[in-house]
């Protein structure tokens, strides 16, 4: 794949705690030069991006109940709402790892549902935060997403104990349903990890390091 077949493929993205508006926008500039699918912001920072972004192809993502998946759906639901206002078009979510560690998995499709019900026609990314689950898990949690509806799959928050593996996405791709794509976020760090992911079926990465990476020989 060349450089300008990768950069649309990836959400640029700035998701630490002490990121500030200028920094954001920075980001968004660079997201506007080499044309990459969306910026991923947290949600304070949605206004800043959607400013930016105005008038161009590049998508606002943010996160829901990130990182760690734990708020009440009750508030996830609200926080989509209230993002889309502010101009996100799309929304990655982090699933309640404690019910899938109970088994409650009812309890996390029913979630995913309900964002997904709440995003309405904008993307719904779930991250599932692999580094914290077994491979039943994994494949039981494709099945939840596949009949949420979701768009995407997605491997991981980048503030786990891990981030994605080609592995994980090799099970993806048996488990999940025909609708469902595959993003892949957390210690993609070259232009080899990126192509690697690619060829692998993902249809996004999440990067921090997209710039130094789409400029690697």
């Amino acid at each position: 794949m060349n450089k300008a077949q990768i950069a649309k493929m990836i959400d640029h993205t700035i998701l630490k705690a002490e990121a500030t508006e200028s920094e954001i926008i920075k980001l968004c500039k660079e997201a506007i030069h080499y044309d990459f699918a969306s910026v991923c912001v947290n949600p304070s920072m949605v206004p800043v991006a959607a400013k930016e972004l105005k008038g161009t192809h590049v998508k606002v993502c943010t996160v829901i109940g990130f990182p760690l998946g734990a708020t009440t759906t009750e508030v996830k639901v609200f926080e989509t709402k209230d993002v889309i206002e502010k101009g996100a078009t799309e929304v990655d979510m982090v699933i309640n790892i404690g019910h899938v560690k109970n088994g409650d998995f009812d309890k996390v499709e029913a979630e995913i549902k309900a964002l997904k019900e709440a995003a309405g026609d904008k993307i719904l990314k779930v991250i599932i935060e692999t580094c914290y689950l077994t491979d039943d898990e994994k494949v039981k949690l494709c099945q939840c997403v596949t009949n949420a509806k979701a768009d995407y799959i997605k491997t991981s928050t980048g503030f786990g104990t891990g981030g994605a593996t080609i592995e994980d996405i090799r099970l993806f791709a048996q488990n999940i349903g025909p609708d469902v794509k595959m993003k892949a976020a957390g210690g993609v760090k070259s232009r080899e990890d990126l192509e690697i992911f690619l060829e692998a079926g993902c249809d996004r990465i999440g990067t921090s390091s997209a710039v130094k990476m789409l400029e690697e020989n």
